[in-house]
């Protein structure tokens, strides 16, 4: 099952994975209700899922397939930076990661590692895994970004998007009050004193992301 948002990017990989004489795309999905939907419909054997979603990040979704399915393994093709998104991934339950940039060369080979219970990282992300846990604790500050929570980064994210608070409490099904208290917790954690400050950088991630 394929899931999102963009229609064309995902006719294409539907088409690159029904070249494989092996292989079948048995539903899609643009958002995280309608995935939800369609994966209690089809309990498909795996799922390839983007982290930009309508609605809800996919972080949400990967969650929930984890919780109702934990056998069926998640792999995740997104165009954010696998160096921010890869831990967080991996907590939620999926077993790899590609950048969008990169998916022609290795989203086959990706989802035959997954599919056989093996992980599917970039070697960066991997030593990177590997240099944290030989460092024991002694690296250097983490990025500020990073200490974000995944609702304060989806908020963060939001917020780069230029949604408005009504917005993005319709969005993510909270109140108003809960996204100002979002908000107050990502400008502490980022050291951002005024909300105009919180605004430019949130930009600046966004943009940062999209390439």
């Amino acid at each position: 099952m394929i899931v999102d948002d963009h229609p064309i990017f995902r006719k294409g990989l539907a088409q690159l994975i029904g070249e494989e004489p092996d292989m079948e795309v048995c539903g899609e999905a643009e958002d995280v209700p309608g995935a939800k939907r369609l994966f209690s419909q089809l309990r498909p054997d795996m799922a390839v899922i983007d982290l930009g979603l309508k609605g809800a990040s996919g972080l949400e979704l990967i969650r929930y397939i984890h919780d109702l399915s934990p056998s069926c393994p998640v792999l995740v093709l997104s165009m954010y930076d696998e160096t921010v998104y890869a831990e967080r991934v991996l907590k939620a339950g999926a077993r790899g990661y590609i950048m969008k940039q990169e998916m022609t060369a290795k989203v086959t080979t990706a989802i035959r590692q997954v599919l056989k219970g093996r992980m599917f990282f970039s070697e960066d992300i991997v030593e990177g895994f590997l240099g944290r846990m030989s460092r024991d604790g002694e690296a250097g500050p983490p990025d500020p970004v990073s200490l974000l929570s995944d609702r304060e980064l989806e908020v963060f994210t939001l917020i780069g998007k230029g949604l408005g608070r009504a917005e993005m409490a319709g969005m993510l099904n909270v109140s108003i009050k809960t996204i100002g208290t979002y908000r107050e917790k990502i400008k502490e954690k980022l050291r951002i004193r005024t909300s105009p400050e919180l605004a430019r950088r949130a930009v600046e991630w966004v943009r940062s992301q999209e390439g």
